[in-house]
C-alpha cells in the first residue's frame, strides 16, 4: 500500500501512529506500506523520528501505481 502524503501539510505523533498501526497490520498479513510525495514539514518529522528508515518514502506516488487498474 503506498500512502499518497502530497497533500498533508502537517503530521503530528497521532499521524505517525496510525502510520505505524497500519504498517504493522499490513505486515501481519504479508504486506507492506510505503510514503509517496510528502511536504518538507512531513519529511522533517519522519526523519527526526527515524521514521523515514522504517517506511521506504518515495518523492512522488510511484507512476506505475498511477496508471493502474484497481484491484477487486
Amino acid at each position: 500500500m503506498v500512502i499518497d502524503m502530497s497533500g498533508v501539510e502537517f503530521c503530528d505523533s497521532t499521524g505517525m501512529n496510525v502510520l505505524l498501526s497500519a504498517l504493522k497490520r499490513l505486515r501481519e498479513r504479508g504486506g507492506a506500506l510505503e510514503v509517496a510525495g510528502p511536504r518538507p514539514a512531513v519529511r522533517k518529522i519522519l526523519q527526526v523520528t527515524g521514521l523515514d528508515s522504517v517506511f521506504t518514502v518515495h518523492e512522488t506516488v510511484p507512476e506505475e501505481l498511477l496508471t493502474a487498474e484497481p484491484k477487486a
